[in-house]
């Protein structure tokens, strides 16, 4: 038989239309079943609170029913979803953490970026390095020097080994040429405890977390990690204004499984756009200390990708220990 380039030209154009069809069809009659969302929290928090929103607020015509799968920094639950099937049935709200994960771990049951197909972020909000009122550290370019002049002499603290704020005290050492002693906690109170108690200087944490101690007037804030220009508290500086390569913010976003049909991503990026515009969603965003932020699948997946890029640096420059 001879070859007909023709024909084939024409048999693959018949392919991409009848497949194009039937993407559309799927996306049109999305969805006829109840959603699920995997969250990587417990019960309770504010990322548990904000998917509940979410399935109250989405008008998508069936429910979104909430599941709650902690365990191993948020990797259980995101393997979970990233093996499910490419339907827009199953989401997970996954945290900034799975960037600090992906720079950690050599080896993990998914592939950080190309597993996902990446819907939106809902909220950005930047870390902070706090300090007790009474803290004889002024500035952060005071800590800076300090740690200068007193190598290891001074402390911050993290919610554990290998996570955003260890990473980022590194990167911020690493940029300022000076040497603080980290000191990891299981998380909860006890890194604020430790603050209030002077037995740490520098508390690193989430603005979710420090925002009520900073209106409560418990600590004061030396610097965050937003861009450059951001909406900060006054009078406190973006570490980017010193060391412009220092930016991390943390956020929540929504992910799909990889494969799962562009129609079904800009339905659903669409409607949680949405939600996050409504006024009383923006609000309780800002309570948290966070920045409604929701935008397209590109830049998010953007933003996973140089997020891990720059936390993988961080691990390799400052030889960090992986697992």
């Amino acid at each position: 038989m001879r070859f007909n380039p023709t024909r084939l030209a024409s048999a693959l154009l018949l392919c991409a239309l009848t497949a194009t069809t039937a993407t559309s069809a799927l996306a049109q009659g999305f969805p006829n079943k109840p959603i699920r969302m995997v969250v990587t929290f417990p019960a309770g928090g504010a990322p548990d609170i904000l998917s509940r929103l979410f399935a109250d607020k989405a008008q998508l015509g069936q429910p979104v029913v909430v599941d709650n799968v902690p365990g191993a920094g948020g990797n259980i639950a995101a393997d979970m979803a990233a093996k499910a099937p490419a339907d827009g049935y199953t989401l997970v709200l996954l945290p900034s953490g799975h960037s600090s994960n992906a720079a950690m771990k050599k080896h993990l049951p998914f592939h950080p970026v190309n597993d996902f197909s990446w819907i939106s972020t809902v909220t950005t909000y930047p870390l902070t390095l706090a300090v007790t009122p009474q803290s004889p550290i002024k500035s952060f370019p005071d800590f800076i020097q300090r740690t200068k002049a007193e190598p290891g002499r001074y402390t911050y603290t993290s919610v554990g080994m290998g996570t955003a704020m260890h990473l980022v005290g590194e990167w911020i050492m690493a940029e300022g040429g000076g040497m603080a002693t980290h000191v990891p906690f299981k998380g909860g109170a006890a890194p604020l405890a430790e603050l209030l108690a002077g037995r740490v200087d520098v508390m690193i944490d989430t603005m979710t977390s420090t925002a009520p101690l900073l209106k409560e007037k418990r600590v004061r804030v030396l610097a965050v990690t937003s861009p450059k220009g951001a909406n900060n508290p006054p009078g406190v500086p973006s570490v980017a204004e010193f060391y412009p390569p220092v930016v991390f913010e943390s956020w929540l976003g929504v992910a799909a499984p990889a494969g799962t049909p562009p129609a079904i991503v800009a339905r659903l990026n669409k409607e949680l756009r949405a939600v996050v515009a409504q006024p009383e969603i923006r609000q309780q965003l800002l309570d948290w200390g966070g920045t409604p932020q929701a935008g397209s699948p590109a830049e998010f997946q953007a933003r996973v990708e140089r997020d891990i890029q720059s936390l993988r640096k961080v691990v390799a420059d400052r030889r960090i220990e992986t697992e």
